[in-house]
C-alpha cells in the first residue's frame, strides 16, 4: 500500500479521547471498503436480475464476486467493538463455506432452485447475509441512511419469510432484489462522503486498544 502522495493532506481532528490524524493509509483503505461495497451492490443486483428476470441457474455464479467483496469490506471495514467486527467476519466465513459445500452438494447450477425449493437449506447460508445484513446496520447507525435500514430489514425478513414459507415467492423475490438496490444506492452514495466518516474516531480505537493490553498484562 502507497502511503506516500504529496497531494494528500493529513487531518488532524479532535476525538473523545483526544486529537487523531487521518493519514492516507486511512483514505486509501475507506476508498477500499468503497468500492469492495459498491461491487457487492452491483454482484446482488445482477445475480437477482439473471434469476428473477432471466430465469437462468447460472446467476448463482455471481456469488463468486459477492463473496469476495463482502470478505474484503469486512476487512476493511472501521467497527468500535472489535468483538462484533470479528462475528461479523465468522459470519461471512461460515456463510461462504455453507454455499461452496451447498453448491458442491446439489450441483452449482442447482443450488437457487434447491433453496427456492427447500426453504431450509436457507440455514446453510444464513450466516452469509446475516454479515451483509450487519454492514447495513453499521451504516444505518452510522449514517442514519434510510437506505440502510431498508437494506438491514429487509434480508432478514426475506429469508425468515421464506424460511417459515411465511411469505410467498413474488413477495420474498421482491424484498430481496429492493435490498439489493437499496444496498447498490447506499454503496455509490459514499463515494461523496469525506474518508474521515468512514474512519470514524480514531481515538475511540486507540483507547480501546490501549485498555486491551492493560487487561492482558
Amino acid at each position: 500500500m502507497n502511503t506516500k502522495n504529496p497531494d494528500f493532506e493529513e487531518k488532524e481532528l479532535e476525538g473523545v479521547y483526544g486529537s487523531y490524524r487521518i493519514t492516507l493509509q486511512d483514505a486509501i483503505e475507506v476508498k477500499y471498503y468503497r468500492l469492495a461495497l459498491l461491487t457487492c451492490g452491483i454482484s446482488l443486483v445482477a445475480g437477482l436480475v439473471q434469476w428473477l428476470l432471466l430465469h437462468s441457474n447460472w446467476a448463482v455464479l455471481w456469488m463468486i464476486p459477492l463473496s469476495i467483496s463482502l470478505g474484503l469490506a469486512l476487512n476493511w471495514i472501521h467497527i468500535y467493538l472489535e468483538p462484533l467486527h470479528r462475528l461479523l467476519q465468522a459470519l461471512w466465513l461460515t456463510g461462504t463455506i455453507g454455499i461452496i459445500w451447498l453448491s458442491i452438494k446439489v450441483g452449482v447450477t442447482n443450488l437457487l432452485p434447491s433453496l427456492e425449493v427447500q426453504p431450509l437449506l436457507i440455514l446453510v447460508i444464513g450466516p452469509f447475509f446475516a454479515a451483509l445484513t450487519g454492514v447495513g446496520f453499521k451504516e444505518f447507525f452510522c449514517f442514519r441512511r434510510p437506505e440502510a435500514i431498508g437494506l438491514t430489514l429487509l434480508i432478514p425478513m426475506a429469508l425468515i419469510g421464506h424460511l417459515s414459507q411465511f411469505l410467498n415467492h413474488s413477495l420474498t423475490s421482491g424484498m430481496l432484489f429492493t435490498a439489493a438496490l437499496l444496498l447498490l444506492i447506499l454503496s455509490i452514495r459514499k463515494f461523496g462522503m469525506d474518508a474521515a466518516s468512514d474512519i470514524g474516531d480514531k481515538s475511540i480505537f486507540d483507547y480501546l486498544a490501549q485498555r486491551k493490553s492493560a487487561n492482558a498484562s
